[in-house]
């Protein structure tokens, strides 16, 4: 599923996959994402997002605004709620979306996958972004299991000997 921009939309949030090389390039071109048996890719998140500290401060001027303007000391909750709702749409508006990029190398001859970030939030949408694309699940590995998958012979014993630590 490739990127989609939402730079002249009024979507909140996009997700695909674009060029290692290029942010902007969704299209791929050139067959920009392979090499030999290796497919490198970027997972793009674009997102339109209002801090709440601005919309708080929005919202209350314009709800003391319309107590002004209608005389009145209180708003109901229904008449706050729907202020905020109008407010937090027009601040959302105006937001450019904060784009949001992480690479990954795929070794199809070895069926593995490099992600070069420890984010819980983009390993997560990674799980699901991959999973959508290609049909496939993805399973965690420590470090210390790709290591001892890759020595051979002695020095897999060796390997063995040496342990994980807990460093205090």
């Amino acid at each position: 599923m490739s990127f989609k921009d939402i730079d002249d939309t009024m979507d909140e949030y996009s997700i695909g996959w674009v060029s290692v090389a290029d942010m902007f390039d969704a299209g791929f071109a050139y067959s920009s994402y392979a090499a030999g048996d290796y497919l490198a890719l970027t997972m793009r998140i674009d997102e339109r997002k209002v801090a709440p500290a601005v919309l708080k401060k929005f919202v209350m001027k314009e709800e003391e605004r319309i107590r002004r303007e209608k005389q009145i000391p209180r708003l109901h909750r229904a008449a706050r709620l729907e202020i905020k709702e109008r407010v937090r749409a027009e601040l959302i508006r105006k937001s450019p979306p904060v784009p949001s990029t992480y690479d990954l190398c795929w070794n199809l001859a070895d069926n593995t996958l490099l992600f070069f970030s420890t984010s819980k939030k983009a390993m997560a949408l990674l799980e699901d972004l991959f999973k959508e694309t290609f049909n496939l699940s993805l399973i965690l590995q420590i470090p210390w299991l790709t290591g001892q998958r890759l020595v051979e012979g002695e020095a897999l014993d060796h390997y063995e000997g040496m342990r994980p630590a807990i460093l205090l």
